[in-house]
């Protein structure tokens, strides 16, 4: 995608990285995968206490995430091909970035991706959300079934070493993202540094996000990366039989067909399951219950009008209207990653001042002197009998301005749309289409 910045501005990524040495912080030494000892500035906040976020608070983050979700889509929906990304991972990311913004430049960011509570409720819900989310992998699960459910959401923060950032800022992305402030040396080891950033993200991926910050996007002007990592691994709760999997035809947007493997359930089964007008919607739960794929496919011929008609109201009467149904389901395997450069849409969808001369980040220097260069974003899912596995991050660079009684047969056999949900906050974790498996 042809980027909104001048060649002269760096990258904003799904990675943000902020550097500043800042009363009331410590700086400790940490080892930091793929480099030497590298200092990292600690706020002496602790990570915040979520006794006091209510159910409301959690539910108004997340309706607000699942409508971020549907404006990002309907801007990459033009798009040719599969599609997949984590609007959690990308909104958790800006939100870090939020916390530094002022004025216009903050006014924007919060329409854009619906940050419906004020600053001093926002970062400690999300605090609260990340906390649960993860806590979701220590459910009590068969022990014999091995690592049947991993969901692992980390935040890291670079910055320039000798360079300023607010106590405050800091302060807040401690008590409220886990994060404190690793310290490279972009001026004079960009490429070391961008090296190091794309380790870390590795690493928390289980290596399945490489090199999320390409070459030369890290220049002597950067000032602060902040990134975002998300990992998941989850097993089916009813897993398809391996054997039953079969060559089958899957029909694409224009009449192609693609000879695709595609699994089958030798019996019949159980799953949340809802017919609307001009699409099928099937909800497939993985073990512990509290996670599920929503698969929602369209009749045929019918794909892109009902991606033009997808939102936040169709999207939570459809979940709401979910009711148990036995069927044989037919659902094909995949695997696919998805890059994308996010500068160009997130200034179209109405936040442009964060990407030029006039952005407003005083907050996380004091000054007006920062602005977002670029944001990567990439993500991977992998989808078979067992279960699915999905990894996407986020990085934000920053630089200097300048139901029928009869068992229903299903086969997802053409187009879909296909969401990874939180069932108790209804959080989208990741969103994508499959068009060509």
């Amino acid at each position: 995608m042809n980027n909104l910045i001048d060649n002269k501005k760096s990258v904003f990524v799904l990675l943000v990285i902020f550097i500043m040495l800042l009363p009331g912080c410590t700086a400790i030494t940490e080892l930091v995968p793929g480099s030497s000892n590298s200092q990292v500035l600690v706020s002496e906040l602790p990570r915040g206490d979520v006794r006091d976020t209510t159910g409301d608070d959690l539910n108004e983050l997340a309706a607000g995430n699942r409508a971020f979700a549907l404006d990002l889509y309907h801007r990459l929906e033009t798009s040719n091909g599969n599609l997949f990304y984590s609007p959690y991972s990308i909104s958790s990311a800006l939100a870090m970035t939020y916390a530094g913004a002022e004025g216009k430049t903050a006014e924007e960011m919060a329409a854009v991706f619906h940050y419906l509570q004020e600053e001093d409720r926002l970062h400690p819900t999300f605090n609260a959300l990340d906390l649960y989310l993860e806590g979701l992998a220590e459910q009590e699960l068969p022990e014999d079934m091995g690592d049947v459910f991993q969901l692992n959401i980390s935040n890291a923060i670079w910055g320039q070493k000798d360079f300023h950032f607010e106590s405050d800022f800091l302060d807040t992305l401690a008590a409220n993202y886990g994060s404190g402030l690793r310290l490279l040396d972009y001026v004079l080891e960009p490429e070391k540094s961008r090296v190091t950033i794309n380790d870390w993200i590795s690493d928390q991926t289980e290596e399945r996000i490489q090199d999320l910050i390409p070459q030369g996007a890290i220049n002597s002007d950067t000032r602060l990366v902040l990134s975002n990592a998300i990992y998941f691994k989850a097993t089916w709760l009813e897993s398809f039989e391996e054997s039953l999997t079969e060559d089958k035809v899957f029909h694409g947007l224009d009449g192609e067909e693609f000879m695709t493997p595609t699994m089958s359930l030798g019996s019949d089964a159980s799953f949340p399951y809802y017919q609307g007008e001009g699409f099928q919607a099937v909800d497939l739960p993985y073990l512990g219950g509290q996670v599920s794929m929503l698969v929602l496919m369209p009749d045929q011929g019918n794909f892109m009008g009902f991606e033009e008609s997808l939102n936040t109201e169709k999207l939570d009467q459809i979940i709401d209207d979910l009711v148990y149904q036995s069927m044989y389901l037919k659902f094909p395997k995949f695997e696919f990653e998805t890059e994308i450069s996010l500068v160009t849409i997130l200034a179209q969808m109405g936040m442009p001042s964060a990407f030029s001369d006039s952005a407003d980040f005083s907050g996380m220097t004091g000054q007006k002197d920062l602005f977002i260069s670029d944001v990567f974003h990439k993500a991977f899912v992998s989808v078979d009998e067992d279960g699915t596995e999905a990894a996407a991050a986020t990085a934000v660079l920053m630089s200097l301005t300048s139901a029928p009684e009869n068992p229903l047969h299903l086969d997802v056999n053409r187009p879909f749309l296909f969401l990874i949900r939180d069932h108790q906050t209804n959080s989208i974790l990741f969103m994508g289409r499959v068009v060509e498996p």
